[in-house]
């Protein structure tokens, strides 16, 4: 006969730590935290962003021509040169590479259309250097010195003086070759730059004085007129990499 032991199987004893209820989470608390912290920043970090960013915005009028004042007073010809870059600057040129048959010598392109390359032809000119005579006279003497990138026979006196290349030759053969280093104090107001960009084109510029004011006011800013924009005066010196940095005094 069986024996039954009555209520053995009814209840077990629990002998861990007693079950907590699971808390809720609370959604608010982690926000108020998260929009005390951006607060914060936004409140002690303003005037440090709003200061940075004054100061490399684009330049004021009045700014243009105080430096070009200064350049101007000093008389020398890299930095009348910048003078005239900067003068340049502040007209408004369509980016226009489209060929133009125009005269010899002291030709040009139409006032409000442009490229890189026509921006220093004109600034040389406002100087009594004539790029577009100069390069033509040294490539009908020594043209298979120069680039062989545009299927021509002979020199072409509308359009030689328009291509980068070309200036780039020019320059070497005619001005002061100087180093494409990376620092700042290397390049001097007036100094051309030629840069290699990405699409394995190369765009020139004009070194000239930064915006009064401007954040890291030790590197010097630039004349240039990129492909597609407006001419621009900005802190572009080391934007892309440099493939030729010269000086040409006419002498």
């Amino acid at each position: 006969m069986s024996r039954q032991r009555s209520g053995y199987y009814k209840a077990i004893e629990y002998i861990g730590p007693r079950p907590q209820k699971p808390k809720k989470p609370n959604f608010f608390g982690g926000w108020v935290i998260v929009v005390i912290a951006l607060s914060a920043v936004i409140f002690f970090g303003k005037p440090l962003i709003g200061g940075a960013w004054a100061a490399d915005k684009a330049p004021s009028n009045a700014q243009l021509e105080m430096i070009v004042t200064q350049l101007e007073v000093s008389g020398g010809f890299s930095e009348m040169l910048a003078a005239e870059a900067l003068k340049y600057s502040g007209s408004h040129v369509t980016y226009d590479p489209s060929y133009y048959k125009i005269q010899y010598p002291a030709g040009d392109v139409p006032a409000a259309k442009g490229v890189a390359a026509d921006l220093l032809i004109r600034c040389y000119r406002k100087l009594g250097i004539d790029l577009q005579k100069e390069i033509h006279e040294d490539m009908k003497k020594h043209f298979r010195l120069y680039p062989q990138r545009w299927a021509a026979a002979a020199p072409d006196s509308s359009i030689d003086h328009r291509r980068v290349p070309n200036l780039q030759r020019f320059f070497s053969r005619k001005g002061e070759v100087l180093s494409n280093s990376s620092d700042p104090a290397d390049y001097k107001v007036g100094d051309i730059v030629i840069w290699a960009l990405s699409n394995a084109e190369t765009h020139i510029g004009i070194v000239v004085p930064p915006a009064a004011g401007a954040a890291s006011s030790s590197t010097p800013w630039v004349v240039h007129h990129p492909a597609g924009d407006d001419v621009k005066w900005e802190k572009a010196l080391f934007d892309h990499q440099i493939h030729g940095h010269f000086r040409f005094t006419g002498e």
